[in-house]
C-alpha cells in the first residue's frame, strides 16, 4: 500500500511525494495543454483523468531562451515544452486543514523562468510556517505575450495566471489550503502580473493579500500597435506570412525568432523586454496603475524592491562601464529633459560610485522600480490604506552585483542551498541563513494575518507620512525615508 500523499481534485486523484516532511504535488494541470489548435488560444479547462495521476515529478517548463540575468543569478536546466500549464503545490498535509495559501508568480521579463524551479521550492515555507505554497508555470515570450492579429491575441500568459488563481481558489482545500486566505506573491514580471490582477475585479475577489517584489512600476504596458509591430517582426524572422504557418513552426524556431526581434528593440541602457503585457482595452486599459491602486485599497499589500536593482542587468555590459559623458547625459535627458545636468549632479551625490556605471544603475533602478513603487505607496497612504514597504539592502562582500534584482529570492524562500549564484558568492553562510529565516517568517506572517511582523523583526509600521521602510540587511531595521524622497529633488 502506497504511503505517498494523495489529493482528490475535481479532475481526479493526484499522488505526490514527501520532501523533508512536506507533501509535494508536481506537474498539477490547471488548464488543458496549450498545444495544437490551442496554441495562441486562451487557457481552457483541464481535462479529467481516471485512476490516480502521478504527481511526483515536474512537468516541462515553458519554452524560453537563456535568462539575461544568469550572470548574477546562475542558470538552470529543465525540459521545455508547450504542455507547461502546471502547478507545484507544497503543503504540510493534504488534510483539509485550511492553511494560508501563498501563490507564487515568478519573474523573468515575461520570457524566462518557471514556478517549478528548485529556486522557488515551497518546502521551507510550508515546513516552518504551516502554509500551502503554489508555484505557477505560465506561457512566456511570443507564445504567451505576442500580439499579432489573426494569430495571437495579447496577454495569454496573464490569462494563464488568472486561470491558475481560479483553479487554486476552487481546488486548494483538497491540499490543506484555505481558499478564503490566498496571498499572491510575485517578483519582477510576477509583481507586475499581480498589479494586473489587482486591477481586475474578477481575479481580485479570489485573493485576500498581495506581496509585490521589484515590480517594474516605471515600465508598465505596451501600446497595442507597438506590440503588433513586434509580433510582425517575429513573423518576418520566421520567414512566414500567414496565420496557418504558425501551427507548423516549432517552439525552438519561435524562440530563435523572438531573439531576433529583441535585438531590433535593443538600445543603449534599455532594459524593457520584447514581450510584456499589452494595453488591449479589454483585459487591461491604459491606466494600469490607477486600476491597480483601486484594487489595492481593498486588499492587504506589501511592496518592496532591492537597493541596486539595475546592477544585474548592466554588470555584464561593458558599454555601460565605458559610457561617455554624452551617453550618460542622453540617458538622463530621456527622463529629465533640460534638467538632465542638474539631475546628474544630484545623482553623483547619491550613487554608490559616481562613474558612468554607478550613475546609470542608480538612475535606471529608480526609473524602472523605486520611483514608481514609492509613488504607489504614497497614494495608498493618502487614501488611508497604507502598505508595508521594504527594501532589500544586503549584498555579498566585494560583489559587483550589489543588492541586485532577484537577490532577495533565495532568502524569502529560504532555499539558499538550491542556488549557485554569483550574486551570493563570498558571503557568510550563517549570516545568510539568519536573514533567510527573518524574511521567510515575515512572508508567512503576512500571509497569515496581513502583518509581516514576528519576534525576529523590529516593529514594522506601515508606510505613512514618515515614509517608514523596512531595510532587510545584516541588521534589519526600519528607517524613515531611506530613499531620500524628501532629501532629493529628483527621483526616487
Amino acid at each position: 500500500m502506497s504511503t505517498r500523499p494523495t489529493a482528490r481534485t475535481s479532475c481526479g486523484v493526484l499522488e505526490g511525494s514527501v520532501e523533508d516532511g512536506i507533501s509535494v504535488f508536481r506537474g498539477v494541470p490547471y488548464a488543458a495543454p496549450p498545444t495544437g489548435s490551442r496554441r495562441f488560444a486562451p487557457p481552457q479547462a483541464p481535462e479529467a483523468w481516471s485512476g490516480t495521476r502521478d504527481a511526483s515529478a515536474d512537468g516541462p517548463v515553458p519554452p524560453q531562451p537563456p535568462s539575461r540575468l544568469r550572470a548574477a543569478m546562475g542558470d538552470f536546466a529543465a525540459m521545455q515544452a508547450e504542455d507547461c500549464l502546471t502547478l507545484t503545490i507544497s503543503t504540510p498535509a493534504a488534510d483539509h486543514g485550511r492553511r494560508p495559501v501563498l501563490l507564487w508568480l515568478h519573474g523573468g521579463a515575461f520570457w524566462t523562468g518557471a514556478g517549478s524551479l528548485p529556486w522557488y521550492s515551497g518546502v521551507p515555507l510550508s515546513r516552518h510556517g504551516d502554509v500551502v505554497v503554489v508555484g505557477v508555470n505560465y506561457r512566456l515570450g511570443a507564445l504567451g505575450f505576442m500580439n499579432l492579429p489573426g494569430v495571437s491575441p495579447p496577454n495569454l500568459g496573464l490569462l494563464d495566471q488568472f486561470a491558475a488563481l481560479h483553479w487554486v481558489s476552487e481546488e486548494i482545500a483538497a491540499f490543506g489550503g484555505d481558499p478564503d486566505n490566498i496571498t499572491l506573491v510575485g517578483q519582477s514580471a510576477g509583481g507586475l502580473s499581480i498589479l494586473a490582477m489587482l486591477a481586475q475585479p474578477a481575479s481580485r475577489e479570489r485573493f485576500r493579500r498581495a506581496i509585490v517584489q521589484s515590480a517594474p512600476f516605471g515600465r508598465m504596458l505596451r501600446p497595442l500597435d507597438a506590440a503588433t509591430r513586434i509580433g510582425e517582426s517575429v513573423q518576418r524572422a520566421l520567414g512566414i506570412s500567414d496565420a496557418a504557418q504558425w501551427q507548423q513552426v516549432s517552439a525552438e524556431q519561435i524562440n530563435a525568432a523572438q531573439l531576433v526581434a529583441a535585438r531590433e528593440l535593443a538600445g543603449f541602457a534599455v532594459t524593457t523586454p520584447p514581450f510584456i503585457p499589452v494595453a488591449d482595452h479589454q483585459l487591461l486599459g491604459d491606466d494600469l496603475m490607477g486600476a491597480a491602486l483601486a484594487g489595492a485599497l481593498e486588499r492587504d499589500l506589501m511592496i518592496g524592491y532591492t537597493r541596486d536593482e539595475s546592477a544585474a542587468f548592466f554588470a555584464p555590459d561593458e558599454r555601460i562601464a565605458q559610457a561617455s559623458d554624452d551617453q550618460v547625459r542622453s540617458v538622463f535627458a530621456r527622463f529629465f529633459g533640460a534638467a538632465a545636468d542638474a539631475a546628474i549632479a544630484e545623482y553623483r551625490l547619491r550613487a554608490p560610485s559616481p562613474d558612468a556605471y554607478g550613475l546609470l544603475c542608480e538612475l535606471l533602478g529608480d526609473a524602472s522600480f523605486g520611483a514608481g513603487l514609492f509613488d504607489f505607496a504614497a497614494r495608498m497612504s493618502d487614501y488611508g490604506r497604507p502598505a508595508h514597504v521594504f527594501r532589500f539592502d544586503w549584498r555579498a562582500p566585494d560583489n559587483r552585483f550589489g543588492a541586485c534584482h532577484c537577490i532577495e529570492l533565495p532568502f524569502m524562500f529560504d532555499t539558499l542551498s538550491a542556488w549557485d549564484a554569483p550574486m551570493l558568492k563570498g558571503a557568510d553562510p550563517q549570516e545568510m541563513a539568519g536573514l533567510a529565516a527573518t524574511m521567510r517568517d515575515a512572508w508567512v506572517s503576512f500571509a497569515r494575518t496581513g502583518n509581516p511582523e514576528h519576534p525576529g523583526l523590529p516593529h514594522w509600521p506601515r508606510h505613512g507620512d514618515a515614509l517608514e521602510t523596512m531595510l532587510f540587511d545584516r541588521s534589519s531595521r526600519v528607517e524613515a525615508d531611506p530613499a531620500g524622497r524628501r532629501r532629493w529633488k529628483y527621483w526616487p
